[in-house]
């Protein structure tokens, strides 16, 4: 697991706990930026991902 997929999987956890805050609160505008930063987590996540393979050789 390299940098890249934990920070990606960080980003996940800090997304969604503004997502469920936001609904609880009923706060809209942090419920969306919760779930931006979920998919920006995963985008980085799938980055390190695709570097893990490579450096593999696969």
């Amino acid at each position: 697991m390299n940098k890249d997929q934990v920070k990606g999987n960080l980003k996940q956890a800090e997304g969604t706990i503004k997502e469920v805050t936001g609904k609880v609160i009923g706060n809209k505008n942090l419920e969306e930026k919760g779930k931006l930063e979920k998919h920006i987590g995963k985008v980085q996540e799938s980055y390190g991902d695709v570097k893990d393979d490579i450096k593999k050789g696969i």
